[in-house]
């Protein structure tokens, strides 16, 4: 069995029962560090990512998130799901071309988004949403990897907060092949338990990237796994923001105390 098998096979099980987080690294350091506290599982950020490289979310180019999903999944021992946007692609041919060389990467799974990025057409309209998430199975099928693929419907992020669009979507979504279904954004405690119930069996992840809820509130919803998105990073990013432009400001270093050993993080 390869790393990779392996890595699929532990994710596959990891959705069968329970509820697990998988946070969100940016780079190679901080995946090392989520493993090393004890995380099962990975997911990768594009805004994360982006930040890095001096880009908002959204403006890394393909071959640059495929070379990310490669250092990551190669950094780590556990599983990795990569935010893989839209496919980079529009059209279901081109989604699938780009999920075969994502899969290539060493992930263990792998999500699909129905944004389009244009903000008079938030959203891809309904049959080809759908035909892009089947387009991204038989991809997967095709690859004979068996990373798991995760259907999401982009409305409570881009704009469209319908609830019922947002549920139709990821039914046809797991109907069309997705193993695991994720509508980011959603927060109060009825529409999680809607888009759970719509799910009937499929898997489905929440976003907490606000203290709105807790692991075991939302594993008593029937939520199977959590993920944060970009803010983890952006946690980090607010700390550094803030001690360099008190320096700035005032030229003072109030910030630099009871600061973390990074370096026994990372030793041998």
């Amino acid at each position: 069995m390869s790393a990779q098998d392996a890595k699929v096979e532990a994710f596959h099980r990891l959705h069968e029962a329970g509820c697990f987080v998988i946070p969100n690294p940016w780079d190679v350091g901080s995946a090392v560090a989520l493993e090393r506290i004890g995380f099962e599982a990975l997911a990768t950020t594009s805004a994360g990512f982006a930040w890095t490289a001096a880009r908002a979310d959204n403006g890394v180019e393909r071959d640059q998130m495929l070379a990310h999903l490669r250092e990551i999944a190669g950094a780590v021992s556990v599983p990795v799901n990569a935010d893989f946007e839209g496919g980079f692609a529009d059209e279901p041919e081109e989604v699938a071309a780009n999920v075969k060389l994502a899969v290539g990467t060493g992930v263990a799974g792998l999500s699909i988004e129905d944004s389009t990025g244009d903000p008079d057409e938030p959203l891809y309209p309904f049959e080809l949403a759908v035909e892009r998430i089947r387009a991204a199975r038989r991809a997967i099928d095709e690859s004979g990897t068996g990373v798991l693929l995760t259907g999401r419907s982009e409305g409570f992020v881009a704009g469209r907060p319908d609830l019922d669009e947002t549920i139709r979507r990821l039914k046809a979504y797991a109907e069309a092949g997705a193993d695991c279904l994720y509508a980011p954004r959603i927060e109060t405690t009825e529409q999680i338990s809607a888009v759970v119930a719509a799910a009937a069996r499929k898997p489905v992840n929440l976003l907490a990237n606000a203290p709105f809820i807790t692991v075991a509130e939302a594993a008593s919803l029937g939520v199977r796994r959590i993920s944060v998105g970009g803010t983890l990073a952006r946690t980090a990013w607010a700390g550094f923001l803030a001690a360099a432009q008190e320096i700035a400001s005032e030229g003072t270093f109030s910030r630099f105390v009871d600061l973390p050993n990074v370096d026994a993080i990372f030793g041998d």
